[in-house]
């Protein structure tokens, strides 16, 4: 029987997804919950899982195609006489699809199967890898003297990468053995190193354009504005003209925070931990937003209320190759030190590898931007919809400063605190800086807080 499989609800409310790549295609033998295709939503790449065991026989939608949620987006010559129904409450017989967030356990235990490729001849395997989210099935070959290959595990990003640059990551796993491959690996086989040259673009790719990447003869190229880039440009003009925002600068001596922060590398028992300056801000920030309430608030409109936080969703910007996202640490306030640098470290490896899922990128109540990793000193951020303030973190410098009345080399932040000035007045908005600038100063303050 030919069943449709429709495009799921991938939660928080999203209307629609882009489908990045198919993983299967007409013809193919398909597992339940076997791996289908990569979408991408508004705020994350996605991989759908398949609601049924059969044989797909029709694609509704090309890579690059946004799929309205609801629409048909694969059918399946469906394994028995009719398509299987979702089984009631308590009906543990009867295998379910591991779609977002509810299905099926996997039936199998350990490390799950990658999918099979297959290659014969001098035919070229064409990559089309999928990390394993979901349980993975080896597809029995349909030609019997066709040799089996296992996909290569990458990451989205890197899948993305060795595309550009014309790598096949089959090769590229030969030559480093069974482990994921990163992009150094692509890189390393392609010659390139850790140079970094122009690849000729297309008007699908999500990388910056350059007028050295442009083929001879083109001037300009256009490209579809969609995913992460269309939903962060939505909400930085909705929240622009909606909260009227104030933005106050501070520089900080730091040092006694960057010595702090060396002799914990010192410590064995802190080994496996490498803390950085952005913890100790993060840290900074719990504390003194249980301090200044207006901060970690939310002006309802509707309700004509403001809603104010008992608890910390920290916010953290993050920039990838699909655009800025800004996923949460939750409870943040009810972390130790170690605690949140481990989150931090976390949170920027499933960034960089486009596994954030949308249920992360949803319900913070304050933000950090660590604009100091990329050299800048100091900036006017855009409050993330929804959230009172946000806090830019500045690189840390060796600069001349006074030290106890006299000139020294100290090492200097500048803080940069923007603010909704309809929940937060400038004296609040300075109160809380100045106790985030206070811990740094001097990180024993920190005993002082409540």
């Amino acid at each position: 029987m030919i069943a449709e499989f429709r495009l799921p609800d991938l939660g928080e409310g999203l209307t629609e997804a882009e489908v990045v790549q198919w993983l299967v295609s007409p013809g193919d033998e398909v597992a339940l919950n076997q791996t289908l295709a990569e979408v991408e939503t508004a705020k994350a790449v996605v991989e759908l899982p398949s609601p049924y065991e059969g044989r797909v026989t029709t694609l509704h939608a090309d890579a690059g195609e946004t799929v309205a949620v609801g629409a048909p987006l694969i059918a399946f010559d469906v394994v028995g006489e009719e398509a299987p129904a979702p089984a009631a409450d308590g009906d543990s017989e009867k295998p379910q699809p591991n779609l977002v967030g509810y299905g099926a356990a996997p039936s199998t235990g350990g490390r799950p199967a990658r999918r099979a490729r297959r290659g014969g001849g001098g035919a070229t395997i064409t990559d089309t890898a999928v990390l394993e989210a979901a349980p993975h099935d080896a597809r029995p070959s349909t030609t019997p003297d066709a040799p089996v290959i296992e996909r290569p595990r990458s990451t989205p990003p890197v899948r993305a990468h060795a595309k550009r640059l014309g790598v096949d990551l089959v090769l590229v796993a030969a030559t480093i053995g069974d482990r994921v491959i990163t992009r150094h690996d692509v890189d390393d086989f392609a010659g390139r190193g850790t140079e970094t040259q122009a690849v000729p673009a297309t008007a699908g790719d999500r990388v910056p354009h350059t007028a050295a990447s442009l083929a001879p003869g083109e001037r300009e190229v256009r490209i579809p504005i969609r995913g992460v880039r269309k939903h962060t440009a939505a909400a930085m003009v909705q929240s622009a003209f909606t909260a009227p925002h104030v933005t106050v600068f501070h520089t900080v001596d730091v040092t006694a925070t960057m010595e702090l922060l060396s002799s914990l590398r010192t410590d064995r028992s802190l080994a496996e931990h490498r803390i950085g300056p952005l913890a100790v801000v993060a840290k900074a920030v719990c504390l003194a937003l249980g301090r200044t309430p207006g901060l970690n608030s939310h002006w309802d409109e509707a309700a004509g209320e403001i809603v104010q936080y008992r608890y910390v969703d920290l916010g953290i910007a993050a920039a990838t190759e699909r655009g800025l996202i800004v996923p949460n640490i939750r409870d943040a306030e009810r972390m130790s030190l170690t605690e949140l640098s481990a989150a931090l470290k976390a949170l920027a490896e499933t960034a960089r590898a486009g596994k954030t899922s949308p249920a992360e990128l949803v319900g913070g109540t304050f933000s950090i931007s660590n604009i100091g990793v990329f050299g800048i000193d100091a900036g006017t951020p855009i409050l993330p919809p929804g959230q009172s303030g946000i806090l830019a973190v500045g690189a840390v410098r060796r600069q001349p400063w006074e030290h106890e009345g006299e000139i020294a080399l100290r090492q200097l932040m500048t803080l940069s605190l923007s603010f909704d000035h309809r929940l937060v007045d400038g004296a609040e908005g300075a109160r809380f800086l100045k106790d985030v600038a206070d811990v740094l100063e001097e990180p024993g303050r920190a005993m002082l807080f409540r």
